[in-house]
């Protein structure tokens, strides 16, 4: 019998992708209206997303993780802007004008970040049957603004925020925690989520069954991670939960 499910936050829940993408378009503008049609804003957009979601050569691993440690994400991300503009010629960046970006970009997608469609309404019926925790990685800098966008408080039992924890998904201790406020063991859990490598290989390890998003994701068969189960598009967990857990 299942008595919790153990949820990830970003494009499970919630449409992440999209909210970045509208904070990356409007940053870009707003980088072309401050330097000129002729920059690059869309380009400096789009490097700084991926820097923030640490997809790092081995010399940007080398500048970046010293300061996460030393100074914090906020100061990693101000590093990352000048660093960016710098390689367009910019080298003049103050504290503050840095500080107005980074701020303009976690306001954009604050704005545009929600529940995929449906997915409200699937949490307040689910609650009625299982406990449910949602098992988030990510800063608490930019993980705890987004659970307050959405109230997620209003509609889970339990929020993990990996980044205020000793360790993060995949580690089996964030998993251990998850089951022990919901008072349930693993078998009795189904975790869902996005990443092969943190959600499903975490569940897996933790002896969790598992869903996959797959978003369109190909299956890495070189992990040798197999879900439990998959489903193309979180549209889709309402109607498998129901099947694995008829009532």
């Amino acid at each position: 019998m299942i008595k919790a499910l153990l949820l990830d936050l970003d494009e499970t829940l919630c449409d992440t992708f999209s909210a970045n993408e509208r904070a990356r378009e409007l940053m870009g503008q707003a980088l072309q209206g401050r330097y000129g049609a002729a920059f690059d804003g869309q380009g400096v957009a789009r490097a700084y997303v991926k820097g923030i979601y640490r997809h790092w050569s081995d010399s940007e691993r080398e500048r970046y993780l010293p300061i996460i440690r030393e100074r914090g994400e906020n100061a990693f991300r101000l590093q990352l802007i000048r660093d960016l503009l710098a390689a367009q010629g910019v080298t003049d960046v103050s504290e503050a004008t840095a500080q107005a970006l980074q701020r303009k970009f976690d306001s954009d997608r604050l704005e545009a970040f929600d529940f995929y469609p449906g997915i409200r309404e699937f949490l307040l019926e689910a609650r009625r049957y299982f406990t449910l925790v949602v098992i988030t990685n990510g800063p608490e800098f930019s993980q705890v603004p987004k659970v307050e966008t959405v109230r997620l408080a209003d509609y889970v039992d339990h929020i993990i925020i990996g980044g205020q924890e000793p360790e993060q998904k995949p580690a089996r201790s964030i998993f251990d925690k998850a089951l022990r406020l919901a008072d349930c063991e693993a078998h009795e859990a189904i975790h869902v989520g996005d990443s092969l490598a943190t959600d499903i290989a975490g569940a897996h390890n933790s002896g969790i069954t598992s869903i996959w998003i797959q978003h369109q994701q190909p299956l890495d068969a070189e992990l040798g991670i197999n879900p439990g189960h998959t489903v193309l598009h979180p549209s889709e967990i309402p109607a498998l939960i129901r099947e694995l857990h008829p009532r």
